[in-house]
């Protein structure tokens, strides 16, 4: 009889501990899915180190996972902008076409190139970014969803963004809104739902490849999506309801938060 109680108590004690995981997982999904709607981006660059830190995910599991929950995520809160008419295709298509073989290109060299220092320097570029919309804004309330962009700016930000979203494991939503904003001069609103359908692009690619390599935990992606995706819908609601000033501000201080995060982060895992 004692036998069976201890056998109890062992599974007992190990189905709350699994509870408790998932619970945080659950909980994570919701607060990153909120910030994805709200600033425009696919969320993994928060989700990584949460699931790290908080649910003791394994660093590949919690690098890679991300990025399939990352598309219905994006995808919810997309609906909500584009009853707005914010969509500028030109900017999501190309954007989507060049960024999908960077980020594949991307994504096989993490495996071998040492990414420590790549995320550093984003972290650094990210905090960058954010201090220039406290003390800079290029705020505008007027939305043309046709305005034309150069496509060579487009593929710069494409490349770019795209090899290191490869390679770091996330959408490159916290690097193409603020770039569309800074490079290629979008109003703030339509810069953050083209990041939005441009980071649902490029998760999946990336997706794939790291599905092939093993990396991605399905459980994870499951718990993670369940609240990401109703509350990527609320944050981008909030958003819309916005000033774009208030909206910028809001923006630089979540991107010097993150930046500063992920440089903390980067330094104590090296």
């Amino acid at each position: 009889m004692f036998l069976i109680h201890s056998i109890f108590l062992i599974r007992l004690f190990s189905w709350l501990a699994r509870f408790r995981e998932d619970g945080i997982i659950i909980l994570i999904g919701a607060v990153v899915g909120f910030l994805s709607g709200l600033l425009g981006k696919g969320g993994s660059a928060i989700t990584t180190p949460a699931l790290q830190i908080f649910a003791q995910v394994n660093p590949f599991a919690a690098l890679a996972s991300p990025l399939p929950a990352a598309l219905p995520t994006t995808l919810s809160a997309s609906f909500a902008y584009s009853k707005n008419n914010l969509i500028n295709r030109k900017v999501v298509i190309f954007s989507i076409l060049i960024g999908i073989p960077a980020t594949i290109i991307g994504s096989y060299f993490s495996d071998w190139l040492g990414g420590s220092i790549l995320m550093i320097l984003t972290a650094i570029f990210v905090l960058a970014l954010g201090i220039s919309f406290l003390f800079f804004s290029s705020f505008s309330e007027t939305v043309v969803a046709a305005i034309v962009v150069p496509t060579w700016k487009i593929s710069i930000v494409a490349i770019s963004v795209g090899f290191l979203s490869g390679l770091l494991a996330n959408s490159g939503g916290v690097l193409f809104g603020p770039l569309f904003i800074r490079f290629l001069k979008l109003p703030t609103k339509q810069a953050l739902a083209c990041s939005l359908l441009v980071a649902a692009g490029l998760a999946v690619p990336g997706t794939i490849v790291h599905w092939y390599l093993g990396h991605i935990n399905w459980t994870i992606v499951l718990w993670l999506s369940i609240s990401s995706i109703p509350f990527s819908y609320i944050g981008a609601r909030v958003a819309l309801q916005m000033k774009n000033d208030i909206l910028e501000k809001i923006f630089g201080v979540m991107l010097v938060a993150f930046g500063a995060f992920d440089l903390w982060y980067s330094f104590l895992h090296r």
